[in-house]
């Protein structure tokens, strides 16, 4: 989800609010917003998912566009294809490639965004658009043990929404342990010493990724180039800092430049 200029595509578009919040919306290319688009993030104002449902839901519009679909005609084998295309295992033909030279989704980015194309076209079946795609995204499930728990009325659930654009969830040897060889394929798949530094630190430490972050002093260096803002002598946990500013309150957390 590249946050860089976009000229001449769809994008997302940022507003200051009068109170000092933020919202997100989608604009043409010309600088009109995007009616369908709009509407449905209007659901989230004021809150962290309002900017992340944009962003992802940017890349699927601009996906229709290259497919020639207009949202009220696509179809469930659609939106199956575009979750292929972004990096779901999904055993059909795909078509043209999509997102070249970038990263697929992986887990949390793919239920987000499965998550986000459900949402977005149950919001406008409700309204009348396409409303056989909406009744084969409303689907439901029965509850499994770990639901029930999570409920507050888990013993009297009788049902859960099921989502058919979700991958399959990795089973876990336990809740709050990585699976098995997760350490290992991160490492393979980091990019630089800077992210494998990063994964060694959580992975030892037993942190979250929301109580790791610099203290200011001297830099060390990771063997590619240097993680600016770690200490030498000084710990590399801190409490994490939060933005001051309204409506941005989420964690910061920043390693190196």
């Amino acid at each position: 989800m590249g946050q860089g200029l976009v000229v001449g595509d769809l994008r997302v578009q940022q507003i200051e609010r009068g109170d000092g919040g933020r919202s997100f919306t989608i604009v043409w290319p010309e600088g009109a917003v995007h009616g369908e688009a709009d509407r449905f993030l209007r659901e989230h104002e004021g809150s962290g998912t309002q900017r992340t449902y944009a962003y992802l839901l940017v890349d699927h519009l601009r996906w229709l566009e290259r497919e020639c679909l207009r949202p009220g005609a696509v179809t469930l084998l659609d939106l199956e294809r575009y979750m292929g295309a972004v990096g779901a295992g999904v055993r059909m033909p795909l078509g043209e490639p999509w997102r070249a030279g970038k990263r697929p989704y992986r887990g949390a980015a793919l239920s987000a965004a499965a998550a986000c194309l459900k949402g977005f076209y149950l919001y406008h079946a409700a309204r009348g658009v396409n409303e056989e795609l909406g009744r084969r995204l409303d689907k439901t499930r029965l509850p499994t043990r770990a639901d029930r728990n999570r409920a507050l009325l888990g013993h009297v659930t009788r049902s859960m929404p099921a989502n058919p654009l979700a991958p399959g969830q990795v089973r876990r040897r336990h809740p709050k342990m990585l699976p098995e060889g997760a350490r290992e394929r991160l490492l393979e798949l980091a990019g630089t010493a800077r992210d494998r530094l990063v994964i060694t630190w959580l992975a030892d430490g037993g942190l979250r990724i929301g109580e790791l972050r610099p203290a200011p002093g001297r830099s060390a260096s990771s063997g590619e180039r240097p993680v600016r803002g770690v200490p030498l002598r000084a710990p590399a946990c801190l409490p994490p800092a939060r933005q001051p500013e309204p409506g941005g309150g989420k964690v910061q957390v920043r390693v190196g430049g």
